[in-house]
């Protein structure tokens, strides 16, 4: 019986909100992090950069990991310039075919293969594509916000770029490079399993924002007094 009442309680409460949302005229949808009902592959151009991301081709996705991760290891670890470092990778990627063609030449093996292109053109065209038609749809949202037509998301970027400056104090430029990256390796992934729970949880912290919103613009900010509004003068 207490567990009844107790429920019967929480769906009077629930039925509250929802009647004095209704009553303020207001319709809310339920928002999601990606704004759209598209799927994350799609919303990350469907292509190779796409498919790495998700780790749908679990060799290549693994291995960019592990190189992006060596490459961190030794610029913020070892701390080589870039400069010595491009050097001497050259200089043991060489050494290596030079050795290995005179071997193959004295003991009549074959020798190492050169490909004709390491990383094809396809890659590239994906990658830029993905970053053009991102920036393209960041900037204008940006832009959006930023007139004041959604007050509480646009407090949510402000402050969720303020932290994000705070953070980038305490890290140089490869650790935050590095962390993009592995947010960009397992966020995508993470989502897209995980899609659902996000979507509400992301719903209730926008919903709590709009209402708080509204009962600060309700009891505060409409008792500010204004002046006059001057009417236009038509000729």
């Amino acid at each position: 019986m207490v567990a009844l009442e107790h429920n019967i309680s929480q769906e009077g409460t629930m039925a509250h909100d929802t009647s004095s949302d209704s009553d303020n005229g207001i319709i809310e949808k339920p928002a999601k992090l990606l704004g759209h009902d598209k799927p994350i592959h799609e919303v990350l151009g469907g292509g190779k950069v796409a498919d790495m991301l998700l780790w749908r081709n679990t060799n290549v996705s693994a291995a960019l990991l592990a190189g992006m991760t060596v490459i961190w290891f030794l610029f913020e670890i070892v701390e080589y310039n870039f400069v010595t470092l491009l050097c001497h990778i050259s200089i043991t990627t060489m050494l290596v075919l030079f050795i290995w063609s005179t071997i193959a030449d004295i003991l009549k093996w074959k020798g190492p293969q050169i490909p004709d292109s390491v990383l094809q053109d396809s890659f590239f065209h994906d990658l830029a594509s993905i970053l053009h038609r991102r920036f393209n749809q960041l900037l204008p949202m940006l832009l959006h916000f930023s007139r004041g037509s959604d007050l509480p998301v646009f407090l949510l970027i402000i402050v969720s770029l303020y932290i994000l400056s705070v953070i980038g104090s305490y890290f140089s430029s490869i650790n935050l490079l590095y962390i993009g990256f592995l947010s960009m390796q397992t966020l995508p992934i993470v989502y897209e399993r995980y899609e659902e729970e996000i979507d509400n949880r992301f719903g209730d912290i926008i919903k709590f924002l709009r209402k708080t919103y509204r009962r600060l613009n309700k009891n505060y900010l409409k008792k500010i007094p204004r002046g006059p509004v001057k009417e236009k003068k038509t000729q």
